[in-house]
């Protein structure tokens, strides 16, 4: 496979020898992810954070389960954010599910084995439709992957940032009735979810993202300016990384449009 490259290259991002332990607490306060001792899974991470997606999964995979958290983010924001082939995206995101699975079953202490997995499998559902993913049971397991990895960290943002978005997700699809009767969606809970991500992350672009997008979903125009003053902020945010490259970028596009 191809993979494209990171269209943002910056030397900030890069985080030789000591800088990556350094800046670890920052990077990863939005997935509370610890710092691996195994130097190989360090590259990988280095390689993540400076954008280049393929060498980290090459890397991360190449360490066996040590390294699956690193390949399995760097594949599932590489395919939301990168990959334009909706089928290779879907291959990726599937890949991604199947290892956390391996990981829930050997090592299921690890938080981020559950937050991936719904990570993925939520931007699967994008990829397929909401409705069409729900209809396949793929609700259920988002939910409960999410809720493990918040029982496991509740200080895990990023999980609550997921969690606030199904519920957003759900309610906009099949509406606040059957949403709250059959899949246990509510507006309160999403709201609350995505304000406590940002409390957590305070300076974080995609928890304002996020958190805009999930105010449309589930409130209509009357959040309209509240969404729109939540990107405003996100596109200010001064990314460390990569990944928070691409969420800035986002953030600006969409007030472009």
């Amino acid at each position: 496979m191809i993979w494209k490259k990171f269209p943002y290259p910056d030397k900030a991002y890069n985080y030789a020898g000591g800088a990556l332990q350094e800046n670890w607490a920052r990077l990863h306060r939005g997935d509370c992810e610890p710092f691996p001792d195994d130097p190989k899974v360090q590259d990988a991470w280095r390689s993540y954070h400076a954008g280049d997606f393929g060498q980290a999964v090459a890397a991360g995979l190449a360490c066996g389960l040590a390294g699956y958290n690193v390949a399995n983010k760097a594949a599932t924001i590489y395919a939301g954010y990168l990959e334009t082939d909706d089928e290779r995206k879907r291959s990726l995101l599937t890949q991604v599910a199947q290892r956390c699975e391996e990981q829930q079953e050997k090592t299921p202490a690890d938080v981020n084995a559950w937050y991936l997995h719904a990570f993925a499998l939520g931007r699967y559902s994008q990829s397929i439709s909401v409705v069409k993913a729900l209809a396949e049971g793929m609700g259920g397991k988002i939910k409960h992957s999410l809720t493990q990895a918040l029982a496991l960290e509740p200080r895990h943002a990023d999980a609550r940032i997921a969690l606030g978005a199904y519920h957003a997700e759900v309610i906009d699809k099949v509406g606040s009735l059957v949403g709250g009767i059959t899949y246990g969606a509510k507006k309160d809970t999403g709201k609350e979810l995505l304000e406590a991500a940002l409390e957590l992350i305070p300076d974080s672009a995609i928890a304002r993202i996020e958190y805009a997008n999930a105010l449309v979903l589930m409130f209509g125009k009357a959040k309209l300016k509240d969404a729109e003053r939540l990107y405003q902020e996100a596109a200010g945010c001064q990314p460390m990384d990569a990944m928070e490259r691409l969420d800035v970028e986002a953030a600006k596009a969409e007030l472009a449009d």
